[in-house]
């Protein structure tokens, strides 16, 4: 795609955030990696809704303008820490999901699997990454969480997701906005029900095998991989499947093939 392709499709996906309630006043952001140390961004105090192709931003690694007419936001460095952990991520969105935000400032988790396909399309949860101050501080919190998932909530802020291209990118952030409205409706219920322990190795070699993640790991111990929220205990005949460990996948299948694979792999792993 060309640089003004890119562009336009920033700008189309910042629209888009506004037109679904995710940002308001000048909240939220797009980037994408244009190569050779250059990132295409949505300029600072703009509404995402009046967000124009040739009003964006380029910056190289350390943040600092190169061209556009836009200057850059001030938590460029949040996208740029994505970037740098994540050679397979070419797009970074960050936005205020109210739902999923709303778990972010009140300091409730949204990390356990409770849905299937959540599991094949985003991995074992959506962890929180704890609070920090804007700058330094808060690209060294969300450092440690880049490189075993694909969308955190941000402790007392809101939610950032990447993928390998926009729409990737776009589809996660729309899915923990859903997993988040999903989850408060159980809690009014009674309460959110885990999947059984025993179903996720199966969803994380489906999401491994829709180009989506990495299955869980084979021991070298011979020991047997599994799912779980705490250590084995020492002496254990079981290894923790630990997903920021993992290696990502690169190169997605079209988004029919993509849907197939996500369906027949559900259906399997459940089955079983």
């Amino acid at each position: 795609m060309s640089e003004r392709g890119r562009a336009a499709e920033v700008a189309e996906y910042a629209q888009r955030l506004h037109a679904r309630g995710w940002v308001a006043n000048h909240d939220g952001n797009v980037s994408v990696r244009e190569g050779q140390g250059r990132y295409l961004a949505t300029p600072t105090a703009t509404s995402k809704a009046a967000v124009r192709a040739d009003e964006l931003v380029v910056v190289d690694d350390a943040g600092n303008k190169v061209g556009g007419r836009g200057k850059p936001f001030s938590e460029i460095g949040l996208h740029l820490t994505v970037f740098q952990n994540r050679s397979d991520v070419h797009a970074v969105i960050h936005a205020h999901p109210p739902t999923a935000t709303g778990f972010a400032v009140a300091g409730v988790p949204l990390d356990e699997a409770f849905l299937a396909e959540a599991v094949v399309s985003l991995g074992p949860g959506v962890p929180t990454v704890p609070f920090a101050a804007p700058g330094a501080d808060a690209c060294r919190a969300l450092a440690d969480y880049t490189r075993g998932y694909d969308a955190v909530l941000l402790g007392g802020h809101g939610v950032v997701s990447w993928g390998p291209d926009l729409e990737t990118a776009y589809l996660r952030m729309e899915l923990v906005e859903h997993l988040a409205k999903v989850a408060l409706v159980a809690r009014q219920l009674g309460g959110v029900r885990p999947l059984p322990a025993s179903a996720m190795p199966k969803l994380l070699e489906a999401r491994a095998k829709a180009g989506l993640g990495a299955a869980p790991p084979s021991s070298a111990s011979g020991k047997k991989v599994v799912v779980a929220c705490a250590p084995a205990p020492p002496g254990s005949d079981v290894e923790v499947y630990d997903p920021k460990r993992a290696a990502r996948a690169a190169v997605l299948p079209s988004p029919g093939e993509l849907a197939s694979i996500i369906r027949q792999e559900i259906a399997a792993a459940l089955k079983k």
